[in-house]
């Protein structure tokens, strides 16, 4: 049978999602978990690979297996061999026709961002920083911008491994509470590092240093040196991917109240 689990992780102590030499992955101790809760080997597919530093709220993953066990037993097995930073929160029986990452209609990340003068304490490496005050408005304009599909190749990391540099941005909302802010994107796939050197691009037009239009220009020019560097992994969360409703799965879990 094929089950489905949503994972949330506190990405500050691990090399990213997929697994590598050492062990020291997101992917490698769900999977240690997994193995050893159900006394078999077993590997995992995700929904979207996260770099190291990189958060999670709802990583979705699936796996095969001829163990029989019920949801909350494969939730509450797992965590029991899990580190305290990584958590499944469900588990859902599906069919071979599901696939975590080929079924998801589209995927869903936030950026919360700290705008203060003092560097962040409390929640170093949970939020990025800047020292400067950014202005709403142009950074709402440059984000539109980025709507629709476009070729991202000036957003993409050299390591990039995606096929086709052309994705559908088709949601970005800014939120503002306080010194925090959160940025959301949605788009049906991501490349490498798109995101953070975005945000590189959105602080900057927010700092002033560039107008908004900059971003058109940037988006243009398809080679990754037009744009601003790549900003820090530190506030970056994978939400989740979006599924058809026929697949019934849970479209959050509790971790995402813990965001401003």
């Amino acid at each position: 049978m094929r089950i489905a689990l949503g994972v949330s992780y506190n990405g500050q102590a691990y090399r990213g999602w997929q697994s590598q030499p050492g062990g020291q992955t997101v992917q490698d101790k769900l999977e240690k978990a997994l193995s050893t809760f159900a006394n078999q080997r077993i590997g995992t597919l995700c929904a979207g690979r996260t770099d190291a530093g990189v958060h999670a709220l709802m990583q979705v993953v699936h796996f095969d297996t001829e163990i029989e066990r019920t949801d909350y037993s494969w939730v509450r097995g797992t965590n029991a061999n899990l580190p305290k930073d990584i958590s499944v929160h469900w588990a859902v029986k599906t069919t071979p026709q599901f696939h975590c990452r080929a079924s998801a209609k589209s995927r869903r990340y936030a950026y919360v961002l700290l705008e203060s003068p003092i560097r962040p304490s409390i929640e170093a490496g949970r939020v990025g920083w800047t020292f400067q005050t950014l202005d709403h408005d142009a950074m709402r304009t440059a984000a539109d911008l980025l709507l629709g599909e476009h070729d991202f190749t000036s957003f993409r990391a050299a390591e990039c491994q995606a096929i086709s540099p052309v994705k559908t941005m088709m949601d970005i909302a800014l939120h503002q509470r306080g010194a925090y802010w959160r940025i959301e994107f949605e788009a049906n796939a991501f490349l490498h590092h798109m995101i953070r050197n975005i945000m590189g691009c959105l602080v900057t037009i927010g700092q002033g240093k560039r107008p908004p239009q900059w971003m058109a220009e940037v988006l243009a020019a398809r080679d990754r040196r037009a744009a601003a560097p790549t900003f820090s992994p530190d506030g970056l969360y994978f939400l989740g991917p979006r599924y058809d409703a026929s697949w019934d799965m849970p479209d959050r879990t509790p971790a995402y109240d813990w965001l401003p």
